[in-house]
């Protein structure tokens, strides 16, 4: 798949602060790329590299194919063939649906306006004013408009911030179908770990200004390259151990495990990773660990339960959404599938 979007040694600073540095970075065309990381990490200023509103101080950025930022170059953003959606759409409160989606049209194509429309689920209302529009339909008209162009790739800002909760899931999902539809290529900053594990094909961390792990959402969750990263996305249990011949000797017992490192580890495990049942009068058996519930949280579709092993640390598990357990039940924690180890700090 050849690169919609490419960046090479990209840096970027503000007086004596690297904003992004040494940045290499490439985006197939028609795939979605989440920027994920915290803030203050870099993402939104390489968002900003790649639409031109920003200049690198180093390296070179690519659209198409073709060099639009580095040594010698610096074409604008009305060149670049980039649509953009900011995060408060920005759109014209004087123009209708229609007038918006047109406005970066040569001669306005009412035939494209009427297209992208479509495409965007926005059929019959053309003719209506942005502020007569739910805050998911500005969304659209905002993507629609940065699609009617034809652009090699649309880049996003923190999209769905504007959004409450139960709107934000649903016009994610929306804004999927229609990227999808479109075959668009699109780069999206947040810092919602969800967000970026439900929209994108590829997830880019960044941290301290630069791209740390960049994979696929089910790799990213389950391989983390380092512990910071398995940190940051999703929620993780980390515990001592050691670990040799594809083995963890640790609390919960004798555990399979996975990773390069061997000899005194920490082991990461997943709250899905860890099983529980009830301990009544039996005792627990050679691969399981003796513990105190101290909480629930339930979510409905699943369950958060954090507990304190009899030797000491707290670790949470997650469940699915039936019947739970309670403060102060006693159960036997057992492990699915392996735990993956890091050197231990």
């Amino acid at each position: 798949m050849s690169a919609a979007v490419r960046l090479s040694g990209v840096a970027r600073s503000y007086g004596p602060v690297a904003a992004v540095r040494d940045v290499d970075l490439e985006v197939g065309r028609g795939e979605v790329l989440a920027l994920l990381g915290p803030s203050g990490c870099g993402k939104t200023t390489t968002l900003r590299l790649i639409a031109g509103f920003e200049a690198p101080d180093a390296g070179t950025v690519e659209v198409g194919g073709r060099i639009v930022a580095g040594p010698g170059v610096n074409v604008p953003p009305e060149k670049r063939r980039v649509g953009m959606v900011f995060q408060d759409y920005a759109l014209f409160p004087h123009l209708t649906v229609s007038q918006n989606v047109a406005y970066g049209l040569p001669g306005g194509k009412k035939a494209r306006v009427e297209e992208v429309l479509a495409l965007a689920h926005l059929e019959g209302l053309g003719g209506r004013m942005p502020h007569e529009l739910s805050g998911g339909q500005q969304q659209r008209v905002a993507l629609a408009r940065a699609l009617a162009p034809g652009p090699e790739v649309v880049l996003l800002d923190e999209p769905f911030s504007n959004l409450d909760a139960a709107l934000r899931v649903r016009v994610r999902a929306e804004m999927r179908d229609i990227l999808a539809d479109a075959g668009a290529t699109a780069v999206f900053v947040t810092h919602d770990q969800e967000e970026a594990l439900s929209l994108a094909d590829e997830v880019a961390v960044m941290m301290d200004g630069t791209v740390v792990q960049k994979a696929a959402p089910e790799v990213l969750y389950h391989n983390p390259a380092s512990r910071r990263i398995a940190e940051f996305v999703g929620e993780a249990n980390f515990i001592p151990g050691t670990h040799e011949n594809g083995r963890l000797s640790c609390v919960l017992g004798e555990v399979p495990a996975c990773g390069e490192c061997t000899g005194s580890v920490e082991a990461m495990l997943r709250p899905e990773a860890l099983r529980l049942r009830a301990l009544h009068n039996g005792g627990v058996s050679g691969d399981e660990a003796g513990a105190t519930v101290i909480s629930r949280e339930f979510y409905g579709h699943d369950q958060l339960i954090k507990l304190r092993l009899d030797s000491g640390p707290v670790l949470c598990s997650r469940l699915g959404g039936g019947p739970g357990f309670r403060p102060g039940e006693r159960v036997a924690v057992g492990v699915s599938g392996p735990a993956l180890v890091f050197p231990r700090s």
